[in-house]
């Protein structure tokens, strides 16, 4: 079974992000870019497959600027076979809408064959947790969202999922896509003999117009601002002086 999983190059998610001065859009200047770290647990999480002999073969790709290639080579660096860069934007701050990406990847999935695609939940940078959804609905596979948990056996795919009251454990059939969340495992570092390797895995390189796919935006960013300062508490003498704060505050 071939395991096929969707990278994105993201800011780093311990850089503190910064609004152009203009406010149209993020300032990426000089800013580390890595791995979407749902994408890393999903990398993980398909190498732990192969491992365990449930994969053959793990496939990682990612559709954006050509810089992506580094991303894809941390994949190649902790484990992944081969990548596939879909070079989609020559502006690293054009953004990839999620039907566009999934509609390159549906084009990748009938190409490959994969039985399984392990998505991140969500970008870091737009949060929008749709790439996963849609390319299952334009598939026509089982989905399977938001995994802890995930155990293969067969033709079928148990996941324990979390949800607001909880945990949930569904079982799908495969071929299915599933969407990853934080606790599904901790990903590993990639050592440094891996990092040379990785300089000689395959990566093939191709565009948005190989696949026909029109990344044209739907969407138009009118103004990015940063959040409001949060307003500084205050500390009460009593329950009484808290409950006549919280009247004159309106919130009781």
């Amino acid at each position: 079974m071939k395991v096929l999983v969707p990278v994105k190059r993201v800011i780093d998610y311990n850089v503190k992000v910064r609004v152009k001065a203009d406010g149209s859009g993020v300032d990426l200047a000089n800013v580390k870019m890595s791995m979407n770290p749902f994408d890393e647990i999903s990398v993980e999480q398909a190498i732990r497959l192969k491992e365990a002999g449930q994969a053959d073969e793990v496939i990682a790709v990612s559709v954006g600027v050509k810089q992506s290639q580094e991303t894809l080579r941390t994949a190649l660096a902790m484990g992944a076979d081969r990548a596939i860069l879909v070079i989609a934007a020559d502006d690293v701050h054009q953004d990839i809408e999620p039907l566009a990406v999934a509609k390159i990847l549906k084009a990748i999935v009938d190409e490959e064959q994969p039985g399984l695609v392990l998505c991140g939940k969500q970008a870091i940078d737009n949060d929008m947790n749709a790439t996963g959804q849609m390319l299952s609905a334009l598939m026509g596979w089982s989905q399977a969202t938001f995994a802890s948990e995930l155990e293969i056996a067969g033709d079928k795919a148990k996941v324990t999922r979390e949800v607001d009251g909880g945990l949930q454990t569904i079982e799908v059939s495969m071929p299915t896509v599933v969407t990853v969340d934080l606790r599904l495992n901790e990903p590993r570092y990639a050592s440094l003999p891996n990092i040379m390797k990785a300089k000689k895995k395959p990566m093939d390189e191709k565009t948005a117009a190989d696949y026909g796919v029109d990344v044209t935006p739907r969407l138009e960013v009118v103004k990015t601002v940063e959040p409001a300062a949060r307003a500084a508490g205050i500390k009460v003498a009593s329950v009484e002086e808290l409950i006549a704060k919280l009247k004159e505050a309106g919130t009781v």
